[in-house]
């Protein structure tokens, strides 16, 4: 059994990782949070205490750490004794984490794919560009590296596993839909940090259809989609991490995701791009001054954590999975809805950030008591959908489902 955490990262999702992690320390023992600014961590553990988070008395420690330093990173690990790393920093961090948890020999979880600062959109599968190059050297050490493990990827990687075992015979084609029906009241502000939010949509939209890659430009292909709770929503394809997982292990489905933009959004998103604000490379001012356009439009943004106080509404995101069940023509919507209020009330954070930091602690507590403790790289859908999704039923997030009998709640044993 794995014990005693080490969380990478100090924003939204950080703190509702830190919150989970707290409530369930009986299982995961010693916690430990660090990033490149220990304040934030004081902060965030400060804000586990207020809340009487932890489940049994024992330690929460913070420390200062540069991510993207290996070395000290592995150091780290071995200075605190921790067995799990759950990453939620920047995807900027990602293979570094990663090559510091193999290092060490200690179990890896993340929730995106690793992402180059002056790169946007590499070639698609994305995985095979930085994390699946590490898959032997896993196997080879026996180190469990658990990918993509938030809600997506990760909780719909899940939801297509679901699928596959329990109500598709043969998946003809998986479409991942994340409709936040929530409002914040600003003016203009993106749910998680605004780098990485404007890099996904920045670039192509890769989806997986007929067997090949297909390319196409962001909100050049929408559609609106009736859902439960939120109703009729309007989203758009575009790219996104788990597709190119799910690719590689349902090859014969088109893959999809499909996520809801308002046209406010679209408009001050067109603006800021035609302009060339949201560009990864740097320009000189007149006086001289090199900045990262992106860079800049991320400082003059709202802080994502800060929108959680005033944040209304519901989100709901699921996948409509189609095939054939028993040689006849079949499909399922299996989906969670989350509430922003509700996430605040009891983290302090938004629904995005709750839907997001969950899973990861539901993961390392599955590692924790070798469920999921493979001693080599997987993504989600790669491991029992079953104990992961039932683990969340009552962590916070509860799966149902709709298809011809209606719309209900799951359990799992």
């Amino acid at each position: 059994m794995k014990r005693n955490v080490l969380i990478i990262g100090a924003g939204g999702v950080a703190q509702v990782v830190a919150h989970k992690c707290a409530q369930n320390n009986d299982v995961l023992g010693d916690l430990h949070i660090a990033s490149r600014t220990k304040e934030k961590c004081d902060a965030i553990v400060a804000s586990v205490h207020s809340k009487g988070a932890m489940k049994v008395p024992g330690p929460f420690e913070t420390h200062e750490v540069d991510a993207m330093d290996s070395a000290a990173v592995a150091r780290l690990i071995r200075d605190t004794g921790c067995q799990i790393v759950i990453n939620v920093g920047s995807a900027f961090v990602n293979k570094y984490v990663l090559d510091a948890c193999i290092e060490t020999g200690v179990a890896y979880i993340d929730t995106a794919i690793h992402e180059e600062p002056d790169k946007i959109c590499e070639t698609p599968p994305w995985y095979a560009n930085y994390e699946w190059k590490r898959r032997d050297e896993c196997a080879e050490k026996g180190v469990t590296a658990i990918l993509g493990a938030g809600f997506d990827p990760g909780v719909v990687n899940a939801f297509a596993r679901l699928a596959a075992d329990d109500y598709i015979d043969e998946i003809e084609s998986i479409d991942i839909v994340d409709i936040n029906a929530g409002s914040h009241g600003k003016y203009f502000a993106t749910n998680f940090d605004p780098e990485i939010n404007f890099r996904e949509f920045t670039g192509t939209v890769y989806a997986w259809q007929k067997g090949e890659w297909t390319e196409n430009r962001m909100f050049e292909v929408g559609r609106e989609w009736d859902l439960p709770v939120v109703g009729k929503q309007k989203a758009y394809m575009s790219g996104h991490d788990e597709v190119h997982s799910l690719a590689a292990n349902y090859p014969k489905a088109d893959v999809r995701f499909w996520m809801g933009f308002g046209d406010h959004y679209i408009n001050v998103f067109t603006v800021l791009k035609n302009l060339g604000l949201l560009s990864e490379q740097p320009v000189t001012t007149a006086e001289g001054q090199e900045v990262i356009p992106l860079k800049v439009v991320k400082a003059v943004l709202p802080d994502p954590a800060s929108l959680a106080p005033g944040y209304t509404g519901k989100t709901c995101i699921g996948d409509l999975v189609k095939g054939t069940k028993d040689g006849k023509p079949a499909e399922v919507f299996i989906y969670n809805v989350a509430d922003h209020k509700e996430a605040y009330e009891e983290v302090g954070s938004q629904g995005i950030s709750y839907t997001a930091g969950v899973p990861p602690v539901a993961a390392a507590m599955l590692v924790a008591n070798g469920k999921w403790d493979a001693g080599e790289m997987k993504n989600v859908e790669e491991l029992d959908p079953h104990l992961f999704l039932g683990l969340l039923n009552v962590m916070g997030l509860p799966t149902c489902i709709r298809d011809s009998e209606g719309e209900r709640p799951l359990h799992f044993d």
